[in-house]
């Protein structure tokens, strides 16, 4: 190991300071001492040796921590060579805040954080591999979702998120950044469109299907004596609902089936989820 100039400047100055002593103290052959004579001047140099190594002793000490290995990011997966690192996780649980489907399913874990930020991986993967350009949101679709989000999301509206003041009191509660939030909601639309463009076409939904959602699913919700909404006026919502249904499901196979023929090596056994159905994590949300 290489000393840096200073401490060596700084050890040679205290190894010239200790010979100079010991030669007083223990004089050459012949040489008498003010007390005792010493016939060789061998005797001096274990002892010389002792104090230059306590006076080094610091200095090498202090250069050898100084020189420890500070681990600032480390890889917990790989996705088809693509490293997914350790923070990457951290800033997927700060972002969780924000995604509506998570709300009351409690804090995020790392294993399904890195689930998710596999899933993403994935799909991020297959769009750049179709190169479908077109789907990359505008400016002002982000900032529609952008202000969605303060107005709705319950966090947001607990802190007044829809005033400037209680967003970066949001923000900076949840250490994030309005310009993290823009490329996230940019990275999520850019996902959504490519689910829609994808998987969304061809699909058809029946008016027998609005009728059997409406009678089984919708008027149970109501309790008796409430108001009920007509069939007419919420058979375009039964329809966008019917449609998400079967888009997630289509999506969730093609996810799966993608994983599968990928390759996913979670290096963390922390990480490794649990043997559970259900590819998408999140990223289609």
């Amino acid at each position: 190991m290489n000393t840096p100039a200073p401490i060596r400047i700084r050890c040679l100055r205290t190894l010239a300071v200790i010979l100079s002593a010991a030669q007083r103290v223990f004089p050459p052959r012949g040489v008498e001492g003010s007390a005792v004579a010493f016939p060789r001047a061998g005797a001096a140099k274990p002892l010389a040796l002792a104090l230059l190594f306590s006076a080094l002793a610091p200095a090498l000490a202090q250069q050898q921590n100084s020189a420890a290995p500070v681990v600032l990011d480390r890889v917990v997966a790989v996705v088809n060579k693509h490293a997914l690192l350790a923070s990457d996780l951290d800033d997927e649980i700060r972002l969780s805040v924000l995604d509506p489907n998570l709300v009351g399913q409690g804090e995020l874990t790392r294993q399904r954080a890195l689930e998710q930020v596999i899933s993403r991986a994935l799909i991020e993967q297959q769009i750049r591999q179709e190169d479908m350009q077109a789907i990359e949101p505008s400016k002002d679709e982000v900032n529609a979702r952008l202000d969605e989000i303060r107005r709705q999301l319950p966090a947001c509206v607990r802190q007044n998120c829809a005033t400037d003041a209680g967003w970066n009191t949001f923000l900076t509660a949840h250490g994030l950044t309005p310009q993290r939030v823009e490329s996230y909601l940019r990275y999520r639309l850019e996902i959504l469109s490519f689910i829609e463009q994808r998987f969304r076409q061809g699909i058809q939904i029946t008016p027998k299907q609005i009728e059997t959602y409406y009678h089984d699913t919708l008027l149970p919700q109501y309790a008796p004596g409430e108001a009920v909404p007509p069939l007419d006026q919420v058979a375009p919502r039964i329809q966008e609902i019917l449609l998400e249904q079967q888009v997630n499901v289509l999506f969730d196979a093609w996810l799966t089936n993608l994983r599968g023929q990928g390759d996913v090596e979670v290096l963390d056994p922390s990480l490794e989820p649990a043997a559970t159905g259900g590819a998408s994590g999140g990223a289609a949300s």
